[in-house]
């Protein structure tokens, strides 16, 4: 079978569904969206138990907020990094710091509008450690691959055509960013980009974000040479 990448809006964030041999959803959007989530599968002619895992790019608000709900309807297993395990099944929300003054400024807006917000909990089925995490086994040709930076643990999935799905990694859409790039607010902008490097090293060539369009690597392969 074709390899297809399906985009879902939830919310703010594009969710992906990527479809091979077998079916796996990444991240699962903004709380109280598995009704969207429902009409998209329904678009594609997807039903709900042919996807057999939810990847968490990492445990912020808006990649969690309906996990539970797409875990209960999908039966599929959920996997999340060891780093953030914890949040998921804890319901906390963790807002990063910015690391630009338009990032500091949104993350101090982001912390006030996320203040009362309730996540539901959802057991991690998956604990992704630092290594490696390959896909063969689910159908899917690629690994998950450990990628710190905008969070403690935040992975990306690089499918084997060089198709990178790299959460907040990079960040394409407003009022985040105008043009394709970094994000705006990370734990770490240097291990940010010491985990594009590692990407790029391992054959990344088009960057999936889960705000705005995807790009090409080109884009990031230029920030970092003007970074040196």
């Amino acid at each position: 079978m074709e390899l297809t990448i399906h985009p879902i809006a939830l919310g703010v964030t594009n969710c992906y569904i990527i479809r091979h041999e077998g079916m796996i959803l990444i991240d699962s959007g903004v709380p109280k969206k598995v009704g969207s989530f429902k009409k998209a599968l329904d678009k594609l002619n997807i039903s709900a138990d042919e996807i057999q895992l939810i990847l968490i790019t990492h445990a912020h608000w808006d990649h969690i907020g309906s996990a539970k709900e797409i875990k209960e309807l999908t039966g599929a297993k959920l996997a999340l990094h060891y780093n953030e395990k914890e949040w998921l099944e804890k319901s906390a929300i963790h807002i990063p710091p910015g690391v630009t003054r338009w990032g500091c400024t949104f993350s101090k807006i982001m912390s006030l509008l996320t203040k009362n917000m309730k996540i539901k909990s959802a057991r991690v089925d998956i604990t992704l450690t630092d290594n490696d995490f390959p896909l063969a086994d689910w159908g899917i040709p690629g690994k998950i691959i450990y990628t710190p930076g905008h969070s403690p643990g935040s992975v990306s999935l690089l499918l084997d055509s060089g198709d990178a799905f790299v959460g907040d990694l990079a960040m394409n859409a407003f009022p985040m960013r105008f043009s394709p790039g970094l994000p705006i607010f990370a734990d770490s902008l240097k291990i940010v980009k010491e985990s594009w490097k590692l990407l790029l090293n391992r054959g990344a060539k088009v960057v999936y974000p889960a705000h705005g369009k995807p790009f090409s690597t080109e884009v990031i392969k230029k920030i970092l040479s003007q970074n040196k």
